[in-house]
This record gives C-alpha cells, structure tokens and sequence, in this order.
C-alpha cells in the first residue's frame, strides 16, 4: 500500500514535471511565435519607414530640381538680357567711336587746310607790303604829290585790291570746306528746319511718350523689329525712336489712334512683358478701356452743359471731340463755349435755352469722323444727327453754321454767330502746320521767281530765307541789288510777324571730267 502510494506520488511527481515541462515548452514556442510575430511586424514597419523615406527624399530631390531649374532658367535670362544690353552698347560705343574719329579727321583736315591758308595769307602780307614799298619810292620820284597825300592815295588803293584779295581767299576756302561737308551741311539745315517746326507738328501729329530709361526701347523694338512692327500695325501709328533720352514719339494724324497707342505703350512700358502676343492683349484691352472712357466724358460735358437725352452713340463721339483740334483749339472746349454762348443769346431773345445750347453742343459733331468719311464736317454732322433723329431744327443749324446751306431758323443763325466768337476770341486759335506750310512755300517762291535764282531755302520756322543764285548771270556787285528787290516783294505780298533774314550766295564754280 505504502509502496503503491509512493509510486502514485512519484508518478504524480514525473507526471507534474512533465506537464509543467510541456506548459514551459508551450510558453516558450508561444513566446517565441510572440517574438517572430513581433519581428515580422517591426520588420515590415521597417519596411514601409524605409519606402515613405524614400518616397519622402525622391519627392524632395524633384521640389529642389525643379526649384533649381526655375533659378536656373531665371538667370539664364537674366543672363542673355545683360549679355543683349551689353552688345547694344558695345556696338553704339564702336558707332559713338567711328563718328568721333570722322570728326577728329575732318578737324584736323579743317586745322590743316587753316593753317596753309594763314601761311598763304601772310606770304600775301610780305607781297603786298613789298610792293606799297616800291610803289611809293616809284611816287615819289615821279609825282609831284606830298608824303601824306601819296600815302593816303596808295592806302585808299590797296585797301580796295586788299579787300578782293581776302574775298576770294575766303571765296576759295569756302569752296574747299563746301566740297568736303556738302552732305553735312544737306543734313544740318535738315536739322535746323525740323527743330525750328517741332512745336507746331508735335501739337497736332506727335505724343512723347517718357519712358523709366533707354535700355527699354530695345525691349520696344524686339528682336528683329517685331515688337515694333506688331504695335504699328495693330495701333495704325509711326512709333518713332530716336537718339531723344528716356522717351520716344507716336506720329499719327489720327488722334484717337495716337491716345490709344499712347495709353497702350504706357501699360506695355509698366507691365515689363512686351512681346507681339501681349502687345495685341493690351491694345485690344486698351481700346475697350478708352471707348468707355469717351463714352464717359461725353455723358460729363453733357452734364456740364445740362442737356440730355442723348443717343447713346452720339454721346461716343461727343466724347472723341476731346482728342480732336481746329486750328490748334480743342473741338470738344470750343463745342461747350458755343453751346454756353448760344444759352445765353437765347435767353436773352426769349428763345428756348436748352435747345440752342443742343445745338451748340451738337454743331461740330461731324469733326468727331471727318477724318474717315468724305465731305465737310457741317454735312457730316448734319448726317449724322438725322441718322440718330435729332429735331430738324438742330440737323439745319449744323448744316448752315459754315453758310453752305440757307438758314431756316433764328437758332441757326444764332449757331453760326456763337461759333464766330468762340473762334474768334483772343488766344483760341493759333496758326495751323498748313498755313505754315504755306507761308514757307510762299516765301521760296517769291525768291525764285528772280531771274538768275538758282536755289531757295526757306529756314528758321520762316525767319530767314537763304537763296544760291547763278554766278553766270549775277556778279557779286549784283547781290545787293537782288536782296533789295526780294525784300520789297516781301514786304508787299506776305504778312508775316516779326523780321525776316535774307541771305544771298553766290559761288563760282570749275567742273571738268577726266577720261
């Protein structure tokens, strides 16, 4: 019994440990699938850090390629700006360069020719005392004249051959420098003739447009000119560029056009992109822009005027008045002065106010378009008030203001008179580029109708009138003559304020040909 129970509780025992062995064992593989599992997982958070870092560096390294190659780009451009600025300017210093070398030789050529003529003229000087010399031992001995009185008769005679000497000393040089510096000369009184006209052409055809500095205008013109050609064929004006610092002119005798290419050129210039595709952005932008612009300055005068209903496109073209002018007075100012004035006539003759100052806002519409459709603005204007139903007293009073139709109303006589004064105050008007014109076309053709007047040359704004006569047929004694005779024309067929210069030259000339 005692024995059975111990091999029951070794039994138990060997059974226990066994048990407890197989848990441990069991504990054990658990623990280490526990770890394994663990691993893996670690393993694959491993893993998918590793790919995200990855990820994270390739997206990285693209931002800074991509940033890099932006900078890059950037000042690639930069670059080919500072290297096009530079060759512009190297080439303007070599232009610059030979220009000043061409001057240096034609001075010295001048200081040279100068100095040989000083020499020949103080040879001239020994010679001709030399002779005074001898010419007064030769009175002495056979005239019975005293010292003071034979001196006083050679002085008085070669003084008079002196001074034919020193002409045609002068004569000579002059044909020397004239040979050498005709095609400067052609372009120095070209010069002096533009910048004598400038102020009145500049009024009427030309803006000056400023600009921030004159490395722009090379961004103005573009490469190979196409910049500058796409703004004149989409503005329809001369855009002008010159040696002028920081600015460059619009020409066009249309003003509107001028305005819009100005305003355009202005937000090209601050906006910095030119090239053909904005350019065409912006003037087309632009002209939106001014159209609402005239559409508001004309409904402003009208306001000012205190008249009304109006049609819609008859307030546009009130608006463009403003950027029209006769005989350098302002259409759109010189419009609300007639319109003013008329008011006040009409109210004084107990006439209705608000229809004669209509009539005068309305009298000079036609100039809004009389650059594009044929006939005189009177007719244009009349047409066009009829086109938008205007009262007929108001399509007559246009259409007679100039006395090309009969007057059937008071208002159109009242219209005509007002438009009188308003031209006719002091200051309103000045003298047109066409009278101008005129009056220089004038002057040459008084000079030339002079028998032996080769050539004329109208210069100083009209001041000065310089004419080249024909050395066969008038002597140099005849130049004073002929100066005479000019300025008594003059003075009888032109008006004309302040003086006029008139210069007579005459040269000879020796042409022979070798064959």
């Amino acid at each position: 019994m005692i024995i059975a129970s111990i091999l029951t509780f070794i039994f138990g025992i060997s059974f226990g440990a066994i048990f407890i062995k197989i848990l441990e064992k069991n504990k054990i593989k658990k623990e280490k699938e526990s770890a394994e599992k663990l691993l893996k997982d670690a393993k694959i958070k491993a893993d998918e850090i590793l790919r995200k870092a990855d990820l994270d560096a390739k997206e990285l390294l693209y931002k800074l390629r991509v940033d890099f190659e932006k900078q890059y780009s950037s000042k690639k451009e930069d670059l080919f700006q500072i290297e096009k600025r530079l060759i512009q300017r190297e080439e303007n210093l070599e232009k610059r360069l030979d220009f000043i070398e061409k001057k240096e030789q034609q001075l010295n050529e001048l200081q040279v020719n100068i100095k040989n003529m000083q020499q020949e003229l103080e040879k001239k000087d020994l010679l001709l005392q030399q002779l005074i010399d001898e010419e007064k031992e030769k009175l002495k001995k056979i005239s019975f004249l005293t010292p003071q009185e034979a001196r006083e008769l050679l002085l008085k005679r070669y003084e008079e051959e002196l001074k034919s000497e020193k002409s045609r000393l002068i004569k000579q040089m002059e044909d020397e420098i004239k040979e050498e510096a005709e095609a400067k000369a052609k372009d120095i009184v070209s010069l002096a003739i533009q910048r004598c006209s400038i102020e009145t052409t500049s009024e009427t055809t030309v803006t000056v447009v400023p600009l921030p500095n004159d490395e722009i205008k090379g961004r103005i013109i573009g490469r190979e000119g196409r910049n500058i050609r796409t703004f004149e064929l989409m503005t329809g004006v001369d855009l002008l560029i010159d040696d002028t610092p920081e600015a460059v002119n619009i020409s066009s005798f249309d003003p509107i056009r001028r305005e819009v290419a100005r305003l355009s050129l202005e937000k090209l210039i601050q906006d910095g992109r030119i090239h053909p595709a904005r350019i065409e952005e912006i003037i087309e932008k632009t002209r939106v822009e001014f159209d609402k612009q005239l559409v508001e300055e004309g409904k402003r005068v009208a306001f000012e005027v205190g008249i009304h209903n109006f049609h819609p496109e008859i307030i546009k073209l009130l608006g463009k008045l403003k950027y029209r002018t006769s005989y350098g007075q302002n259409a759109l100012q010189h419009s609300k002065e007639v319109a003013f004035i008329m008011g006040i006539i009409a109210s004084e003759l107990k006439l209705d106010g608000a229809l004669a100052k209509r009539i005068g806002l309305l009298h000079d519409i036609g100039k809004a378009v009389d650059h594009q459709v044929e006939g005189t603005h009177s007719k244009i204007g009349a047409e066009l008030v009829r086109k938008y139903q205007e009262n007929e007293i108001v399509i007559n009073a246009i259409e007679s203001h100039h006395e090309e139709v009969e007057f059937k109303h008071i208002y159109s006589l009242i219209c005509a008179v007002s438009d009188a004064i308003s031209a006719s105050r002091p200051g309103a008007r000045r003298e047109t580029l066409e009278t101008y014109i005129k009056r220089l076309a004038q002057l040459e053709n008084i000079a030339n109708s002079f028998d032996g007047v080769d050539k004329s040359y109208a210069i100083q704004a009209g001041r000065e009138i310089r004419i080249i006569v024909q050395s066969n047929k008038i002597k140099d004694e005849g130049l004073p003559l002929l100066a005479y005779d000019i300025r008594k024309r003059i003075e009888q067929e032109m008006d004309y304020p302040g003086n006029i210069k008139i210069t007579v030259i005459r040269e000879t000339r020796a042409v022979d040909y070798a064959k």
